[in-house]
């Protein structure tokens, strides 16, 4: 089989929106983008909502974006799937979430309830948690602790502490639920390898190792960013004891990533002090082999890009920091764990996090460098790389440093645009999800906040090849989604696309699409 080698290059959090204040990516001095994007052929791709299979006006994520960039079609999102079921009650009458309740009740144990405190529905909506509630309310369990972790990245830094009085109400309206722990997704939430950071948390969830406050949300909260609140146990009514061993663990959070370092932590410390018989239990299915019952099981993304280059042994090499390694492996191959014979992956060390404001241009040097040597290869058709910069330090809210983050992506695009030419390469340049465009938000008091989230914005698809092939003139708005980007991989490599992915090419357009014969 004779195939056009490319590189696929994901710029994380690379959102289109007008130039204006609080977008990064357009103040920026990006040469290399720029004149990419005046000579070659691009278009925009929805990223966000049903176009990728997440609830109509939910901001796209990295898990979900490149999920369907590999798996050539929308996919339900767990985040959808768990919607439904809450919607519906279903969710509420769980047979396993009610007989966990009902056992917990006779026997005087209790749940505890982890998730992140706040609805921007990228890892969690804090409406769930009021399902989870009414739950327990509905089998008279009485004795049910909140474990808050604070946000201010998927949603505005700074309203932590309205979101815990919602939290509250909640639990007041349930006529369960205490809000026994606080802390902030910085600790609880890391997926950089900083295991001293998630430490933080289980000891507090376990143990009740923290500062103690009287039950106040603001001082819970504290003054340095909600995601860096500090490990607070709240002093009121009954003190919060710890897990006791035949309780039970509820994780809140649908999206898996960043919730298995401290499952996974949290499991180790109670299983060593003897605490053998906690029940843990997750909302969606998560990635770990910690002992799990899934309240609601995922959509099955099997057949997609990587599937289709095993079968046929084309090869590929997947680079990325440590920070988005997972989405280049893991989530682009359909959420398979397994390094393929035909696959090599290179996780590139993390630097300077998670100090990004200071140092936005993370490890970006080291990336670079990888994917021109990679490119090189004339035996590695297809070279997979994320370039973490725009979203990692977008996500810190810092204006000024995501614009730097934008400038050295722009540099390193240069670079292996070049080396590509150099190698008779094609390179499609694509956002996940946007994030860097967008970074202030007005509340609906009119005070306008730093924002670090994602947003519903399309994002960039550019092509540059060294035979000036061009996308399809008659694409239709249907099929300008991220699940093409799959199939037009495919098409660029000289491979059909299989029947399972339903996206269309870019380079075809719906109806011209030649298929691989399963």
């Amino acid at each position: 089989m004779t195939l056009t080698p490319g590189i696929l290059l994901i710029l994380d959090g690379w959102g289109e929106a007008a130039p204006g204040p609080g977008n990064a990516v357009a103040a920026a001095s990006t040469p290399h983008l720029d004149a990419l994007r005046a000579r070659c052929s691009s278009v925009l791709l929805q990223a966000s909502g049903i176009a990728v299979g997440l609830p109509e006006g939910v901001v796209g994520n990295s898990e979900i974006g490149h999920l369907v960039m590999g798996a050539g079609r929308p996919l339900e999102y767990d985040s959808l799937l768990v919607h439904r079921q809450a919607e519906s009650g279903a969710l509420r009458q769980h047979a396993v979430l009610s007989a966990t309740c009902g056992r917990l009740a006779g026997s005087g144990r209790a749940l505890h309830v982890v998730g992140l405190c706040s609805d921007g529905r990228i890892h969690s909506d804090l409406s769930h948690i009021g399902e989870l509630l009414g739950a327990a309310a509905d089998a008279g369990l009485s004795r049910v602790w909140l474990h808050a972790i604070t946000d201010g990245r998927d949603v505005a830094d700074g309203t932590a502490v309205d979101y815990l009085r919602r939290l509250r109400k909640m639990a007041d309206a349930a006529g369960t639920g205490t809000i026994a722990t606080v802390i902030g997704r910085n600790y609880a939430m890391d997926k950089s390898g900083r295991r001293d950071l998630t430490e933080r948390a289980a000891g507090l969830i376990a143990d009740a190792v923290g500062e103690r406050t009287a039950p106040d949300e603001a001082a819970a909260v504290g003054s340095e960013g909600d995601g860096w609140t500090a490990s607070t146990v709240l002093n009121g009514g009954p003190a919060y004891p710890g897990i006791v061993d035949g309780d039970a663990v509820l994780f809140a959070n649908f999206r898996s990533d960043r919730t298995t370092p401290l499952v996974d932590l949290l499991y180790a410390r109670l299983e060593s002090s003897g605490r053998t018989q906690v029940r843990l239990l997750s909302l969606a299915r998560y990635d770990t082999d910690t002992p799990l019952e899934t309240l609601v099981e995922r959509a099955d993304a099997s057949g997609g890009l990587a599937d289709v280059l095993d079968e046929l042994g084309v090869r590929s090499v997947r680079i990325a920091e440590h920070e988005k390694f997972e989405h280049v492996t893991f989530f682009i191959n359909g959420r398979s764990t397994a390094e393929r014979p035909c696959e090599r992956h290179q996780k590139v060390p993390s630097a300077f996090g998670p100090h990004y404001v200071e140092h936005p241009q993370m490890n970006l040097r080291e990336v670079t460098g990888q994917v021109i040597e990679a490119s090189a290869s004339p035996d590695i058709p297809l070279v997979i790389a994320n370039l973490a910069n725009i979203d990692v330090v977008g996500h810190t809210g810092d204006y000024e440093a995501t614009v730097r983050a934008a400038e050295v992506t722009d540099e390193a695009v240069g670079r292996i645009c070049q080396a590509a030419a150099g190698h008779g390469r094609w390179v499609v340049l694509v956002g996940d999800h946007g994030n860097a465009e967008q970074m202030i938000q007005t509340g609906a008091d009119g005070t306008v906040r730093p924002y670090g989230g994602h947003t519903h914005n399309p994002v960039p698809f550019v092509l540059a090849t060294p035979d000036g092939r061009r996308l399809a003139a008659d694409l239709s708005p249907q099929s300008l989604t991220l699940p093409a980007v799959a199939p037009t991989v495919l098409d660029l490599l000289g491979v059909p696309a299989p029947s399972v992915m339903s996206a269309p090419s870019l380079l075809s357009g719906a109806g011209n699409r030649a298929e691989h014969k399963d």
